[in-house]
């Protein structure tokens, strides 16, 4: 199996004075199910590097979860850890797969601006695009109708936010839907997944 680095969430405990650094079992599963092994990284941007020269990851995988600071959140060490993961990344040429939260930090990071998107929390709905036509879940309040220089859309809901985009120079593609919130990996899913990280 390819090692793959993934972002965690994090969650906070004030009644336990505890931030949890924490990564959703589904999407490991269904990572190891296309020949990738997970391994998920603190949220210490500062042990980064060793962590990513000890691993070598064949890719990265940016994870659902919070929202940015630029949107109102309250884990800038998540967002630092994304910004280097994206950085690093980018300077060694290795796949970035950015899943709803991890779609955002990819716009963001690349100069875009995120606005507030109604009618995407907790229901179904299509897209439709260059990666086909289906049905995915929807767990969002920020989208994106415009992308920066470098960054192109894949994929479209029916009010127009982008879904799915792909960067026209590096190996980096995200969406906004969570594959691994489906029953069973979806086979455009598994495709997606599965190229990207060949």
């Amino acid at each position: 199996m390819k090692p793959v680095l993934v972002s965690q969430r994090i969650d906070v405990w004030p009644d336990r004075n505890e931030r949890r650094d924490a990564l959703d079992q589904r999407l490991v599963a269904i990572l190891a199910e296309c020949g990738l092994l997970a391994v998920p990284v603190p949220n210490r941007p500062e042990s980064l590097a060793a962590l990513w020269w000890t691993v070598m990851p064949a890719g990265v995988v940016l994870s659902g979860g919070n929202d940015l600071r630029v949107q109102g959140g309250d884990t800038p060490e998540r967002d630092a850890t994304e910004r280097a993961l994206l950085d690093l990344a980018g300077g060694n040429t290795v796949p970035v797969l950015g899943i709803c939260h991890g779609l955002q930090a990819i716009v963001d990071h690349f100069g875009g601006v995120l606005e507030r998107i109604e009618g995407h929390v907790a229901t179904r709905h299509p897209v439709a695009g260059e990666l086909g036509a289906f049905e995915v879940n929807s767990y969002h309040n920020w989208g994106v109708r415009q992308l920066p220089p470098g960054l192109r859309a894949l994929a479209q809901a029916p009010d127009g936010s982008i879904e799915a985009l792909r960067h026209t120079e590096l190996p980096v593609l995200a969406v906004m839907w969570h594959p691994e919130r489906e029953a069973a990996l979806a086979p455009h899913d598994r495709q997606l997944i599965e190229r990207h990280f060949a």
